[in-house]
């Protein structure tokens, strides 16, 4: 089994994949002061509420994080309780060519959208990415890592604006199914929601007629599900895309390490 672990600014996934399947997924809170003990402990409550056995089924580990504080736990994780050396993902990613001046900036978790968008539906692709940021990257018709946008996330947007306006409320987000609000709840989510609809679409108009080719989009995400249904311009919404990233990185890191 190949234990893939996908670490974000607020969430955490950690994925157990049998060959090429996804077989089970958990996501926990991002937490940088984590130990391996406690992770440990959670995991295999886990393995045994799903009868997946011990932790020492695990015999291959990935990593890939954008919160460096976490690496060192989950490093000692890997190394003690799976018995395994994890695979760490950077930007020297085999088969994929970073195509901006400094390639170690691009984010582990831009590179691996990249590879699994890639290998799923070729490209040149645009990756939507809605998490704590949200990500436009930029995807070439070889696989090449291009760039993209960075906007701050829906939820992090609505936390500063609730923060720094003493009589706005905080709101949960949804779509209010209509732009002009009669109260101050609706005006703030159509400004909210509405207002990221316009962001997404209009960020993927500027890329398509900035990069001058037809381009593939893809949404992915632990909240790209609160698009579906809203806007025509994602052809694509895909939750393993992550995952599917890490499982082909880890293909060919082994093949190279074996060759």
């Amino acid at each position: 089994m190949l234990l893939a672990i996908d670490v974000g600014n607020t969430n955490t996934v950690f994925a157990l994949v049998d060959g090429q399947e996804t077989v089970e997924s958990w996501r926990s809170a991002t937490t940088p002061e984590r130990t391996a003990d406690e992770y440990a402990v959670w995991l295999q409550q886990l393995f045994a509420l799903h009868g997946r056995g011990d932790l020492k089924t695990v015999k291959r580990c990935i990593i890939s994080t954008v919160v460096p504080q976490s690496l060192f736990h989950l490093r000692n994780l890997s190394r003690r309780y799976f018995d395994v050396e994890p695979l760490v993902v950077t930007a020297d990613i085999p088969g994929v060519e970073v195509r901006i001046p400094r390639p170690s900036e691009a984010g582990a978790d831009r590179l691996v959208g990249a590879v699994g968008g890639f290998i799923r539906y070729g490209g040149p692709l645009i990756i939507v990415d809605s998490g704590t940021a949200t990500t436009f990257d930029v995807v070439a018709a070889d696989g090449g890592f291009e760039g993209g946008v960075i906007a701050p996330g829906i939820y992090l947007s609505q936390k500063a604006l609730h923060e720094a306006a003493a009589q706005l409320p905080r709101i949960a987000i949804s779509n209010p199914g209509k732009t002009i609000g009669t109260t101050t709840v609706e005006a703030l989510q159509s400004g909210i929601f509405n207002g990221y609809v316009s962001l997404i679409e209009g960020t993927i108009q500027r890329i398509k007629a900035e990069y001058g080719s037809p381009m593939t989009v893809v949404a992915t995400g632990g909240i790209s599900s609160l698009f579906q249904g809203v806007t025509d311009v994602i052809d694509h919404f895909d939750q393993e895309l992550t995952i599917r990233g890490l499982i082909e990185i880890t293909r060919r890191l082994e093949e190279g390490s074996s060759s």
